[in-house]
């Protein structure tokens, strides 16, 4: 995503408009090995990235530990589902703001649930409808990111010349910033609720929970770590 400082609200509007969604009809209808999931998501993704000649939007290592912090469910036979790549996506999307734990919590009860679960209604239903909400949404967040750019060129009028344009900038950042902090915040609260609200409802934590989930609570007693960050993961084989 490039932004010209010589018209920056010019380049930043034209590059929210370069973000495209990845529908579900876009994903390939076959399972998929490591190397072609990874692919994929590259080619994909890697026009939003911030040096898109060097990011690498998902990894060997981040797939595996998706798996084994059970982010995503195992792969079969080595091959991904349509479904796992759609839990890979809404990963991406939520590790820019939220932990791994934050994460595991929020997808956890969807995965559960709705993970090849065989009804009509299903994880593609959840994506198609969340990406329906966001593109519904886009054009008044453009309007605000105007707004705040326009509220910042009122800012410092009384700096220094020489220093003022880096400090109107400065204050645009920081409008843009707090709107992402206060966002966090509520999003952490709330996720923090459901987790409360999953575990009171069901103790077993969802429809597929039973053993396995009384399996998981045995076996953490002995190591209780945080689940480890597969950002800062390094795969010594990339």
């Amino acid at each position: 995503m490039t932004i010209d400082a010589g018209d920056l609200l010019g380049s930043i509007l034209a590059s929210l408009d370069r973000i495209k969604y990845i529908e579900p009809e876009d994903i390939p209808g076959i399972d998929l090995y490591m190397d072609q999931v990874t692919s994929f998501m590259d080619r994909r993704l890697k026009s939003t990235s911030r040096y898109p000649g060097e990011d690498r939007t998902l990894t060997k290592t981040m797939i595996n530990n998706y798996a084994k912090n059970d982010l995503i469910p195992p792969p079969v036979k080595k091959k991904y589902s349509k479904e796992h790549i759609l839990l890979l996506l809404f990963i991406y999307y939520f590790k820019g703001i939220l932990s791994i734990g934050d994460i595991q919590a929020l997808l956890s009860p969807i995965t559960s649930r709705y993970f090849q679960s065989g009804e009509d209604f299903d994880l593609e239903s959840i994506y198609s409808e969340v990406i329906r909400m966001e593109k519904a949404q886009f054009e008044s967040m453009k309007q605000d990111v105007i707004r705040k750019y326009k509220e910042s060129e009122e800012t410092f009028r009384d700096a220094p010349e020489d220093g003022r344009d880096f400090l109107q900038k400065f204050a645009f950042i920081c409008m843009l910033s707090y709107d992402v902090y206060v966002k966090k915040l509520m999003i952490e609260k709330m996720i923090d609720e459901m987790a409360k609200q999953n575990t009171t409802a069901d103790p077993n934590g969802g429809k597929k929970g039973g053993e396995k989930a009384a399996a998981k609570k045995e076996s953490k007693k002995d190591s209780k770590k945080e689940p480890k960050d597969p950002q800062k993961e390094q795969d010594p084989s990339e």
